[in-house]
């Protein structure tokens, strides 16, 4: 067969190829272990949307969010970095740096990793605390949305997800990520079951690109989202269709309005 081509890649990513193609491309993958990375992170992706935004996450992806932009931009990003992993080298080389600045500059883990681990730990720690579980119980809303809005610099509301079984137990202010404003803050919610999820949000990443993605980490499973306003993840350890519920709930009032929730929402 001819040389494996990027749409050809693409195809097999969203499942649109068959025969003997798909044996090629499959073949093509297993012996380039960074291009079978890249193609799995784009299947993880549509997953994601398929998750939580069906039946709008069937709908046509807008240019800018396409697979081939996408991975253009990855390249890029991977050589920017590559170029400065060189500079840290050198710069140890003449006695200028040490192994703790090179590894921030080296370290290629993706900020929705990074926000997701936070999340989950974040979950473990306080769903299992009683009188401590939150700073701001849900007698004081009001004040609680005000605070933690100011603190992240963005109208955060609180979802009301009674149709999901869940009322709101309170929130708090946590430190977050440098690159996604210092400061994070998790919501609370519980059943009459006594099972809880926390929403753990975030200010805009510097690049106020949207994402979507889903993983299980730590025996929880969290659905992460980014638009040009917040970073959303939500945590929890119901059954899988009740993550969802719960998920697509949060994600339909904490982007309601938004112009890059729109675009997904149609």
């Amino acid at each position: 067969m001819s040389q494996i081509t990027q749409d050809m890649l693409m195809a097999y990513a969203d499942g649109q190829l068959d025969g003997p193609e798909r044996d090629a491309v499959a073949a093509h993958l297993t012996a380039n272990p960074d291009a079978a990375i890249e193609i799995s992170l784009f299947q993880r992706q549509n997953d994601a949307i398929q998750t939580l935004f069906a039946p709008v996450g069937a709908e046509p992806v807008p240019a800018r969010l396409r697979a081939r932009r996408l991975a253009a931009e990855r390249g890029q990003r991977l050589q920017r970095r590559f170029g400065w992993a060189v500079a840290a080298v050198m710069l140890v080389g003449v006695g200028l740096g040490a192994g703790w600045l090179i590894r921030p500059m080296v370290d290629a883990r993706p900020v929705s990793q990074t926000l997701i681990a936070d999340a989950v730990n974040a979950h473990t720690v306080y769903v299992a605390e009683n009188r401590h579980a939150v700073e701001v119980g849900s007698d004081d809303s009001e004040h609680l949305t005000t605070w933690l809005s100011n603190r992240l610099d963005t109208n955060l509301g609180m979802p009301d997800l009674s149709g999901e079984g869940f009322s709101l137990v309170g929130g708090r202010l946590l430190p977050g990520e440098p690159e996604a404003g210092g400061r994070a803050a998790q919501l609370m919610y519980e059943n009459t079951d006594k099972d809880r999820i926390t929403i753990y949000v975030t200010a805009a990443l510097p690049d106020r690109t949207a994402a979507y993605e889903f993983a299980t980490y730590d025996g929880a499973e969290a659905f992460y989202w980014a638009n040009a306003r917040i970073t959303c993840t939500v945590v929890g350890t119901l059954p899988e269709g009740a993550m969802k519920q719960v998920s697509q709930a949060v994600y339909r009032q904490l982007t309601e309005g938004d112009v890059e929730a729109g675009r997904y929402r149609g």
